[in-house]
């Protein structure tokens, strides 16, 4: 008895607290996302020794207006790799959409032998952004419907865009676009061009969506592991066709911006893009096995790299080497990748 009540007297053992491994990963997480500030504060230094019009106000918009439209797409590109997949035909929406807006408004003898009037210019917008949401559903339904490569049918859809651009224009540039195409690309807001408070705003946005939302959980999940996401209940078709429609859509605004920067659509609008979106996702950490990166990182790896491009254009460097620093800034990024994430690229 006096043993039992010995033992029942004893307090029981309180158990270690579990290791915070989650807190950690996460603290880690966002170490990687600042891994690129100290080379932008080392790149800016460089540049205003180069040039002492590189910190100055216009530089710094000029700098930020030419890598708004390119950053909308970079932010596309990035939703999609965290699931494991890749679109390479975002690059040809880029162009086709508002192409296909412009052939509608501006192009009086088409909708004439269609039997229409000239479409309505408050229609262009629209019209672009249904394009892309278009081309994203379809890419989902080879991709995800019926199981189709996503490297390959992106890489056949680009082909594709691309040359129902060039037939719909003839080779040639779309001009004398409506208002409605060119506001948002030309428009400044408090001094500051729309397209960079725009880009802003989805970089914004999408921070907090992957960060901080279910769904954004649900696409590292699907990067990480399909099948596990799939077990523990993530619709993952379902995520996986939202996620190229929203692509694309943003891919067709961006392609909208420099139109109406440009106020011109040419034909090959968005021809060899795809390089400098794949070299700043990369070097802002995005995997391209998936489950890995974040929209702040892929911010500062297209900040990164339109910085050096515009060093290099003020130090005089010829405008002709800019693809191969696209593409050395690649192999790099890959190198460091593999070096410090210990997993090999698939």
């Amino acid at each position: 008895m006096s043993e039992t009540l010995s033992t029942t007297a004893r307090p029981a053992a309180t158990p270690p607290p579990p290791r915070p491994a989650a807190s950690r990963s996460l603290a880690i997480a966002r170490l990687r996302d600042l891994a690129l500030v100290p080379a932008i504060i080392a790149v800016a230094i460089v540049g205003s020794i180069v040039s002492p019009v590189f910190l100055s106000t216009d530089n710094i918009i000029n700098v930020l207006q030419s890598m708004s439209e390119i950053a909308i797409v970079v932010l596309a590109q990035t939703i999609v790799l965290i699931t494991g997949k890749m679109d390479l035909s975002l690059e040809s929406t880029f162009g086709l959409a508002p192409g296909i807006a412009a052939w509608l408004v501006v192009d009086p003898a088409l909708t004439r032998g269609l039997g229409l009037d000239v479409l309505p210019d408050a229609w262009a917008v629209p019209v672009v952004l249904l394009v892309g949401a278009l081309v994203g559903a379809f890419n989902g339904l080879l991709i995800v419907r019926f199981g189709l490569n996503g490297f390959v049918v992106t890489l056949g859809m680009l082909i594709v865009l691309r040359g129902l651009l060039t037939g719909i224009s003839g080779g040639q540039t779309f001009f004398m676009l409506p208002e409605s195409m060119t506001y948002l690309g030309s428009a400044s807001w408090v001094g500051v061009p729309a397209s960079i408070w725009l880009s802003l705003l989805l970089f914004a946005a999408g921070i907090v969506v992957l960060g901080y939302t279910r769904a954004g959980r649900a696409l590292y999940a699907i990067g990480g592991n399909a099948d596990a996401a799939r077990a523990a209940g993530i619709r993952t078709d379902r995520v996986l066709w939202l996620t190229l429609i929203v692509a694309s859509v943003l891919a067709a605004l961006a392609g909208l911006l420099i139109s109406g920067r440009l106020a011109a659509v040419p034909s090959a609008q968005g021809s060899g893009a795809i390089f400098q979106v794949f070299a700043a996702a990369v070097i802002g950490g995005v995997s391209l096995n998936g489950g890995k990166g974040s929209v702040f990182g892929a911010f500062t790896g297209v900040l990164l790299l339109f910085m050096i491009i515009n060093v290099l254009t003020l130090a005089g460097v010829p405008a002709q080497w800019t693809n191969f620093l696209n593409g050395t800034v690649i192999l790099v990024a890959l190198v460091v990748s593999r070096i410090t994430g210990g997993k090999a690229q698939t």
